[in-house]
């Protein structure tokens, strides 16, 4: 499972995953978050309205969930079930929130925390995205800070200094022997 603040690389770390070790399977988070420029529904989000959000948290459809920024964001506990159960490595991207949440399910699942290399660094990507209001962008830097104080409720710690390095780190963690993530399996 792989956190960090917004801004911080995720999405580019996992892309790198995919594209690097093919065999490690990501999950795909739903989310009520309107599709960015170049996003594909089922590729990158399962975009989903508040209702259809509702009706996976009533029907215990999400191994954890959270609001991030006025959004929430949940990963469907299925698709993860199965995955382990093929014995495949299984790659999670979620939010603090969701991170809390596998842990209290899940104690045995190892977190991740992606960090940035610095302060400075994670302001620019924030602003390099070009695509939200300076208001949201400060919201987002606020709880970015809150985040990064939380790193050390985290297994381990991935600087995202170098995208191929920090996702041949992260493949090295999934592929290292270890329990089984999701209750109930």
């Amino acid at each position: 499972m792989l956190s960090g603040p917004s801004g911080v690389g995720k999405g580019t770390v996992v892309a790198e995953v995919r594209r690097r070790h093919p065999d490690v399977w990501v999950s795909v988070s739903a989310t009520t978050r309107r599709p960015r420029p170049g996003e594909v529904d089922g590729v990158h989000y399962h975009f989903v309205d508040e209702a259809e959000f509702d009706r996976l948290i009533a029907a215990d459809g999400l191994l954890e969930w959270a609001e991030y920024a006025g959004n929430r964001y949940g990963t469907p506990v299925a698709p993860v079930r199965a995955q382990l159960a093929s014995g495949r490595p299984a790659l999670l991207e979620i939010e603090l929130q969701g991170a809390r949440q596998v842990r209290a399910r899940a104690p045995e699942a190892q977190l991740v925390f992606l960090a940035p290399p610095s302060w400075a660094e994670l302001v620019s990507r924030l602003a390099g995205r070009g695509s939200e209001p300076a208001a949201v962008q400060e919201r987002r830097l606020a709880i970015a800070q809150a985040e990064l104080d939380s790193s050390g409720e985290f297994d381990v710690v991935v600087v995202n200094d170098d995208v191929a390095r920090a996702a041949d780190e992260l493949v090295g963690l999934l592929t290292a022997p270890s329990p089984g993530l999701v209750p109930g399996e």
